[in-house]
């Protein structure tokens, strides 16, 4: 089976070809299908985001394909930054390290650091559109810690352990994270369809 991952994530495309690596199922890029376009993501959820992208993809293409978008939401900050999280610190594209700038600034003398990330996965075949969604619960360290993953990686802990994403690794992040948990879902589903 083909299908698009409708992401210019080239971090989240690696990560989700490494999951679903011998399950049969190949993941084509947006620029494997020719597509250069800036997909909107003007929603206020997550849902409506990861809708937004593969519809945009499925309408265009008419090709089978899925989109993700993923929020980290703080317990402290009501939520926040949730589905704003890649843009949170303002300004143009993804600035990671003045993303978690910003959060470690609001987070701090706080004594409640725990936080979620949430991934929302929305998939569109010919059989109609599904949403599959995982989480991982944690907490906000006080200090960037490690050097590998993305986003704000270095300051979550996952529940669990004691070291952050970006301590752990690919490896072991791929098995535990909230969009491993999503696309498990989303793996499951597409197996029924082969």
């Amino acid at each position: 089976m083909r299908i698009v991952f409708a992401t210019n994530n080239k971090n989240k495309l690696a990560e989700i070809r490494e999951m679903l690596a011998g399950s049969g199922i190949e993941v084509l890029s947006l620029a494997d299908i020719g597509c250069h376009d800036d997909i909107p993501e003007t929603a206020d959820t997550l849902e409506g985001n990861a809708l937004q992208k593969a519809r945009y993809i499925h309408e265009k293409y008419q090709m089978n394909c899925f989109a993700d978008d993923t929020g980290l939401e703080v317990t402290a900050l009501g939520g926040a930054p949730g589905v704003y999280s890649a843009r949170y610190a303002g300004g143009k594209g993804h600035d990671s390290e003045a993303n978690m700038a910003k959060l470690l600034a609001e987070l701090e003398g706080k004594a409640d650091r725990t936080a979620r990330f949430r991934t929302v996965v929305a998939l569109i075949t010919d059989d109609g559109e599904k949403l599959f969604d995982g989480i991982v619960t944690g907490c906000i360290t006080e200090e960037r810690r490690g050097g590998e993953g993305f986003g704000y990686d270095p300051i979550f802990r996952p529940d669990g352990y004691d070291k952050t994403f970006a301590e752990l690794g690919h490896e072991v992040k791929n098995k535990i994270s909230h969009r491993a948990r999503a696309v498990a879902k989303l793996v499951d589903h597409l197996k029924t369809l082969a």
